[in-house]
């Protein structure tokens, strides 16, 4: 992870881009790999853990009725999320997780590792996909890390292009 780390760094410096992240089920680790590189100033703008419903809500501006109609671990939620950050915050990309790490709480429908990942970006990307790890909670957790920031790695060459 610390070599994907520093090219999306790198990356970011390089188009004088900036990003911030939005987390539920990660609890602030996107957020806590990026700072833990020195400069990350320079690219990185925030991160809002919106870990609860009502958070994800008050902080992003989630409709109450979206979650309801589909769920906090969602295609709709995660958009959502990733596109209330961009709203509120001064960076050039976002993105937001939400998911079932584990150990329970998982459905038929929705099991443990089911994580949904939202881009959404002043150009005009948004994009939702869906993760389906395995793993314990911890691995599930750091996959959901590893693919949000690949994701943005991959937005921000493509946008330098």
């Amino acid at each position: 992870m610390d070599d994907l780390l520093h090219v999306l760094a790198t990356t970011l410096r390089a188009g004088g881009k900036t990003m911030a992240t939005a987390e539920s089920c990660t609890g602030g680790m996107i957020a806590a790999a990026c700072t833990s590189l020195a400069g990350s100033s320079l690219w990185f703008e925030r991160g809002v853990v919106s870990y609860s419903n009502d958070a994800k809500t008050e902080l992003l501006g989630v409709p109450t009725d979206l979650i309801k109609a589909h769920g906090a671990v969602s295609e709709q939620v995660a958009l959502a999320m990733a596109g209330g950050l961009l709203a509120r915050a001064p960076v050039d990309f976002t993105v937001a997780v939400t998911g079932i790490a584990g150990t329970d709480g998982g459905s038929a429908e929705k099991p443990v590792g089911t994580v949904w990942l939202a881009l959404a970006g002043k150009s005009g990307v948004r994009r939702a996909w869906r993760e389906q790890f395995g793993g314990d909670r911890a691995q599930v957790r750091e996959a959901t890390v590893i693919s949000a920031l690949q994701a943005l790695l991959d937005q921000a060459q493509a946008e330098l292009r």
